[in-house]
């Protein structure tokens, strides 16, 4: 499987970047190779993993990821290429739906709930997937990153099944994430009032920015300079607190890129941060 799988990314890196539509408008995906499993049930919809690399032997380490769309659109797809990158390093990497807006008509806070269901159902299934159940992280792009950031930083949120098992990650990789979500400490969110809205309630409570603490996971944050959707100045004042609290967060930034950049199908800069991405897992000895 694992030779198959570097060999399909040779392929790629051969023939050049697939169409970026393919990759973050279908759905639901189409993802040759992984096992599709359901992790909750909730008002009538069925959500599920899309997982790749699992299997018996040695537990691996994981990673859960979320893909972006303001928390109203897109794909699990959006990660189909960094998943098998990581799996042929040694990982077990998982793909996570959740509800959006678009098709479900919810607002932050439920993408926040499912998104800890997510962890929990990786954690509570470690043993069966062949996870070391101490070493899942979580990752995401945008909204993505957001929902990410928040499984390992925000309190409550949490229902459904496997209420015994921790949701909080224990690594986290994120793409021009949406960390500020409220104003606090002179920073602005920089976020349109459209993306505002869709968060619903009481921003503070789903703000990654605004519960930071010592015991935040190490975190890699890989971010466009020139975004106008998640400004830079953003994730600069969440490092900045998170290093002032003592936690361990790598910033990297990227001269004149804007939201999105990462993405396959975008050049050499889904190159550049996936390197970034694999440094770092591999400082934590996730990836051989």
């Amino acid at each position: 499987m694992r030779n198959a799988i570097v060999g399909k990314i040779s392929r790629r890196l051969l023939l050049g970047s697939l169409p970026l539509m393919a990759q973050t408008s279908n759905y639901p995906p189409s993802l040759p190779g992984f096992q599709k499993e359901v992790y909750r049930k909730v008002d009538g919809v069925e959500l599920n993993l899309w997982i790749l690399g699992a299997g018996d032997g040695k537990p691996r380490p994981a990673i859960v990821f979320f893909f972006g769309g303001g928390w109203t659109s897109g794909t699990p797809g959006q990660f189909q290429e960094h998943a098998e990158l990581l799996v042929s390093q040694g990982m077990v990497v998982l793909l996570a739906d959740y509800r959006v807006k678009s098709r479900h008509n919810v607002t932050v806070p439920a993408c926040v709930a499912d998104a800890k269901a997510a962890m929990r159902w990786a954690r509570a299934n470690a043993a069966r997937l062949g996870i070391d159940p101490r070493r899942i992280a979580a990752g995401g792009g945008s909204a993505g990153g957001h929902l990410a950031a928040a499984t390992a930083l925000l309190s409550g949120f949490e229902d459904g099944d496997h209420l015994k098992e921790s949701s909080k990650p224990s690594a986290l990789v994120l793409f021009n994430p949406v960390l500020v979500m409220a104003p606090g400490d002179g920073v602005d969110t920089g976020l349109s009032p459209q993306l505002a809205e869709r968060a619903g309630g009481d921003l503070k409570a789903v703000s990654p920015y605004h519960h930071l603490s010592k015991n935040a996971p190490p975190t890699l944050i890989l971010h466009g300079k020139a975004d106008t959707t998640v400004p830079y100045r953003t994730v600069e004042a969440f490092q900045q607190k998170a290093l002032k609290l003592g936690g361990e967060c790598t910033l990297v930034g990227y001269e004149g890129q804007s939201h999105g950049f990462f993405n396959y199908g975008r050049g050499e800069y889904y190159e550049k941060t996936t390197a970034k991405m694999v440094e770092f897992l591999r400082s934590l000895a996730y990836l051989r």
